[in-house]
């Protein structure tokens, strides 16, 4: 455990120090506003990063600060021990298993959260672990992170295209590295990492800054369901309003691209026709989300989003 606080605490040292070399590096970029974004497992690392950003701006000159003004996170494992109760309930409302497959999911979840409530994290790991396979033999799908596919997705793609010489090069890397998909290693010293939560990240985030959360909603792994189930845990003050917020129909050049629910500083967009990889399945619709929550037009327009019938409803509960 304390090897691993060390390890993360040096790495979140290491990507400050890379973010604030790169804004020395033209001075145009002084005065930018900085959003960082990223998915899947940066459900836990971009909490952690812009968390970091901002308790280190709490000590710094105003000339040295990150002008961080948002993160945005898609398909995230951020609280996996609320995370992980929904995978049965969502395949089961999704017509993937019937309710006998249900009640045996729901065990292994059972299971799960009890290991990760003991502080047995290795063990809770291994246990998800189980809860994901037997939903992928129940379901047969060639895989859960978009259960359209016929195919899985093909990540080697990036690993080729960062092995080459002038990609290496453009990012400043040593020839000699070798990038790895899901490397084993990484893997293996993030084991005990996968079950913790960084909510309480989060909530530190939204209160201090945006927080964009964005799901495609074919993914069965770590999808909209999940992600909702913890946002209505979240320990803010305006999450009531949250959920009490307009869910808003969200088009791209005049064609359906999924919902927008937003309220002060937080968004959660879905995006149809997207699995887990949403800028890889709708590039074109990714770009217009991440752009109109940046500039904060569109479904993402800034309003006094507090509507005041929602808000007399709140004070009646």
């Amino acid at each position: 455990m304390k090897r691993y606080q060390e390890i993360r605490t040096l790495l979140l040292k290491h990507l400050f120090s890379a973010i604030t070399k790169f804004l020395e590096s033209d001075p145009v970029f002084k005065t930018r506003s900085i959003y960082i974004t990223g998915e899947s497992y940066a459900g836990k690392y971009v909490p952690a990063i812009g968390h970091y950003i901002l308790k280190k701006n709490m000590m710094l000159p105003v000339s040295k600060q990150v002008n961080l003004k948002g993160v945005a996170i898609g398909n995230g494992l951020t609280d996996p021990v609320t995370q992980v109760r929904t995978h049965a309930v969502n395949a089961y409302f999704a017509g993937f298993i019937n309710d006998r497959q249900k009640k045996e999911l729901e065990e292994g979840q059972k299971e799960a959260v009890k290991l990760a409530k003991m502080g047995n994290w290795s063990e809770a790991t291994y246990a998800r672990s189980r809860v994901l396979n037997l939903l992928q033999n129940m379901t047969g799908l060639a895989t859960l992170y978009d259960f359209t596919r016929r195919v899985p997705y093909e990540t080697s793609l990036v690993t080729e295209f960062l092995q080459s010489v002038e990609v290496k090069k453009a990012l400043g890397a040593n020839e000699s590295i070798v990038f790895e998909h899901c490397s084993k290693m990484v893997m293996e010293a993030l084991h005990e990492d996968l079950m913790k939560s960084v909510k309480y990240m989060v909530e530190f985030l939204v209160k201090n800054t945006k927080v964009l959360l964005y799901q495609g909603h074919l993914d069965l792994r770590v999808g909209v369901v999940s992600t909702e189930a913890w946002i209505k845990t979240m320990k803010w003050e305006g999450v009531g309003k949250f959920l009490m917020a307009e869910r808003k129909i969200w088009k791209v050049n005049g064609e359906l691209a999924g919902y927008v629910q937003k309220w002060g500083s937080l968004s959660h967009a879905l995006v149809l026709g997207a699995g887990h990889l949403v800028p890889a399945d709708q590039a074109i619709n990714s770009q217009a989300m991440v752009e109109d929550w940046v500039l904060e037009s569109g479904v993402f327009t800034h309003e006094q989003d507090e509507d005041s019938s929602a808000s007399g409803l709140l004070d009646a509960l």
